[in-house]
């Protein structure tokens, strides 16, 4: 670990102004994720700008509910309004790492956390997201873990966020303060899938910092959930995992749905296309199954993980099938 400067702003705007002189900043949340890089030497800052105590703080109203990037992960899912009307954002933050990891991460921290891959962290390794240009050895290695989808030559590591997963099929914006000024961005179009870059994670500007993010009013998200299939029942990230919401009306058919998928793509993956293909039609296990179907059909398995395309089509006809189960109850 280099020698780095530490400095902790009263605000926003001055830790934006702070990192705008370094160009190696890095803007400090919890510290679960950066720091474990940087004594493994993938970060090496020359200056970390605590923002731990910054947006800490959670607005709720009627049209939408505003979760500071500082608020800590485990007072998310503690927060009523959050399990009340987006019970799946809750869920998967449970889903994710351990108590005292939740305590500490913060909503910021999580969203912008790096994979895992094991050849990320490998420095005798060749890793395109480590040093662009150098290759991939997960491609023939161990890949167990590795996507399904979206993946490219270059990389075909995961991204291991389960609360973006949830952010991305309830339609979450983030908000972001840079040296140019306040913008938002939807949460499913700020990570990048790999293609040549895999070293661009995020649409991200320079010195750029997450100060919210937002969830719309969305009635269909009180009755959803997140499943997430792993190794291990805790501490463990997702070989699949599913954020669902259903709302189907009296006579059977779906008048909403949201899906997401975790633990096989670069980014949290939105499945539109299943989204499309059930809309309007009877809330069926033969439907889920078309649907789930049509999301998988451009998934391509590596020599370790083919196994993870039908077990995500099968993960997201066991969550539907749950939710429209509590629905007809």
């Amino acid at each position: 670990m280099i020698a780095f400067d530490y400095t902790r702003p009263a605000s926003a705007s001055e830790a934006i102004a702070i990192a705008a002189k370094q160009a190696h900043a890095k803007y400090l949340g919890g510290g679960t994720n950066l720091i474990d890089l940087m004594r493994e030497t993938i970060e090496e800052p020359t200056a970390l700008v605590d923002v731990s105590t910054l947006s800490n703080t959670i607005d709720v109203r009627d049209d939408r509910i505003l979760i500071g990037a500082g608020v800590k992960n485990t007072a998310v899912a503690a927060h009523r309004a959050i399990r009340e009307r987006y019970p799946m954002l809750a869920r998967a933050i449970l889903a994710g790492a351990s108590a005292q990891i939740r305590n500490m991460a913060s909503v910021g921290g999580n969203i912008l956390q790096r994979t895992r891959c094991t050849y990320f962290y490998d420095d005798a390794a060749h890793c395109n997201k480590r040093w662009p240009g150098t290759g991939c050895d997960a491609r023939d290695g161990f890949n167990r873990n590795h996507a399904i989808l979206g993946a490219s030559p270059a990389c075909v590591a995961t991204h291991p966020s389960d609360m973006c997963v949830a952010l991305a099929a309830l339609d979450a914006t983030v908000h972001l303060r840079g040296v140019d000024g306040d913008r938002t961005m939807k949460l499913i179009d700020l990570h990048r899938l790999p293609g040549g870059r895999p070293d661009i994670e995020t649409e991200l500007r320079q010195g750029e910092l997450i100060t919210a993010v937002e969830l719309p009013s969305l009635p269909s998200a009180a009755r959803s959930t997140y499943r997430k299939v792993r190794d291990r029942s805790s501490y463990a990230f997702a070989l699949v995992s599913v954020a669902a919401a259903l709302d189907v009306d009296d006579a059977g058919h779906i008048r909403d749905v949201r899906l997401a998928l975790g633990g096989i793509a670069h980014k949290p993956w939105r499945a539109f296309a299943a989204e499309a293909a059930l809309r309007g039609t009877p809330a069926t296990q033969p439907n889920f199954r078309d649907a789930a179907e049509i999301e998988l059909k451009d998934a391509a398995g590596l020599r370790d993980n083919t196994f993870k395309i039908e077990l995500a089509k099968r993960t997201i006809v066991a969550t539907l099938s749950e939710l429209n189960g509590r629905d007809r109850s």
